[in-house]
């Protein structure tokens, strides 16, 4: 059977350097920190007193109060980047085969404000089961897609993906695969979080995964290099549009990338460590490699997962030495959570907006707030540090890797 080919043709962000598509790559291309104090709850007794919010975001721009009552941020964040990604594409609504088109959205969590919420507010009362009616509905993962698919009459597949912070390239895949198959023509994708709450920081805090460079929050985001503690959680969503290659030149669309292919490995080795040698990376690069038809050599630049972790960074880096050998010098590597900090379940589906971005622009982003070189890292690798650098990309990876070793990888190549 011969696979169909599958294309980008919209785009859409809402993230803490930009809040569509165009905001979030002057915010990319230009180097900019997401990272501020928290203004959403006192942090005062928390460790961690900085995050990635979203900036300027107010819901009663986008929503009624009926629906800000039925909705959790990450679900409404969900909605606003795929209403982008769906305009963007040109797609008209009114002709376009329903049946034909579908969601599958990515979140690591999912309505964790709401539930904490709930939760408490249960806490504080007396006993009796008093609960939101829309609790339920407002938390769960697959609300998001579920909503975007109801908003819009499509009719085709429509469910969630959770794979911690894999879940947005994993569902990237699912809807590359439903196109490649044949079993639709239009794949609505990406994915949305929204954890930046009081149980948000509190549990990653616990887990000594965050940053706590409090007296500096600009700069804490450092992937690779040797100071840094922690990445720094953010928030968000990105959303992309997915069509069969034939269907969009049928309809005269613009075309940002094709997506060539996907890879998915898991550690089998810690709920939360990578493994030292990087192991699962190896092989999810490795198997997006074969996926995609491509050769080492055909890789310009990947996306790195990058979260400014001691140990994920390094593991990662030794991973794409392994796989590309001595042309992983020729690579341009970057982290842009150095940038928009850890979108954790969106994260996949923001950085490959980014990846083909750069594609579009001839343009690599940077890796932000690098000071200190590490020892355990090749000084060789050119990890676009600091600066953004041009370059004309045909082929670029992207990166994800969640807790519970889940390990995803997309390749985008350029029509150009």
């Amino acid at each position: 059977m011969e696979l169909k080919r599958v294309v980008v043709t919209g785009l859409g962000a809402l993230t803490p350097i930009g809040n569509n598509v165009k905001e979030y790559w002057e915010g990319l291309k230009h180097g900019k920190s997401g990272a501020a104090p928290i203004t959403y709850f006192d942090t005062e007794l928390f460790k961690t007193k900085f995050a990635c919010e979203i900036k300027n975001f107010d819901a009663k721009d986008y929503f009624d109060r009926k629906e800000i009552r039925r909705l959790d941020k990450f679900a409404q964040y969900a909605l606003i980047s795929s209403d982008e990604a769906i305009l963007d594409s040109g797609i008209d609504l009114n002709v376009v085969n329903k049946h034909r088109v579908g969601v599958i959205w990515g979140a690591g969590i999912g309505g964790l404000e709401t539930f904490q919420n709930e939760v408490i507010d249960f806490a504080k009362g007396d006993g009796t089961p008093r609960f939101n009616p829309f609790f339920i509905p407002k938390m769960i993962a697959d609300i998001a897609p579920g909503n975007i698919s109801i908003k819009h009459g499509f009719m085709g597949p429509n469910y969630a993906t959770v794979s911690a912070c894999a879940s947005s390239a994993n569902a990237m895949i699912d809807a590359l695969n439903y196109i490649r198959l044949g079993y639709s023509d239009v794949m609505v994708t990406g994915g949305s979080e929204a954890a930046v709450t009081q149980a948000g920081m509190g549990g990653f805090n616990s887990m000594h995964a965050l940053s706590t460079r409090n007296d500096d929050p600009q700069k804490a985001s450092r992937p690779f290099d040797a100071n840094r503690d922690g990445f720094v959680l953010g928030e968000g969503s990105g959303a992309l549009i997915l069509e069969e290659y034939e269907h969009a030149k049928a309809r005269g669309a613009k075309i940002y990338a094709e997506v060539i292919g996907g890879g998915m490995s898991s550690d089998a080795y810690h709920m939360t460590a990578p493994h030292p040698e990087g192991t699962g990376v190896i092989a999810v690069m490795k198997n997006c490699l074969e996926n995609s038809n491509l050769k080492p050599e055909d890789v310009d630049a990947i996306n790195t997962h990058g979260t400014s972790t001691p140990l994920g960074d390094v593991a990662e880096l030794k991973a794409i030495k392994k796989v590309f050998g001595e042309h992983a010098k020729n690579i341009n590597i970057n982290s842009t959570k150095s940038m928009t900090g850890h979108l954790l379940g969106a994260a996949g589906a923001v950085e490959a907006i980014a990846s083909i971005l750069a594609m579009q622009n001839s343009l690599v982003p940077p890796t932000i707030n690098h000071e200190t070189a590490d020892e355990n890292i090749d000084s060789e690798l050119n990890l676009t540090l600091n600066k953004p650098q041009e370059r004309k990309l045909k082929v670029v990876m992207s990166n994800t890797f969640g807790f519970g070793g889940h390990n995803a990888c997309v390749a985008f190549k350029s029509l150009d």
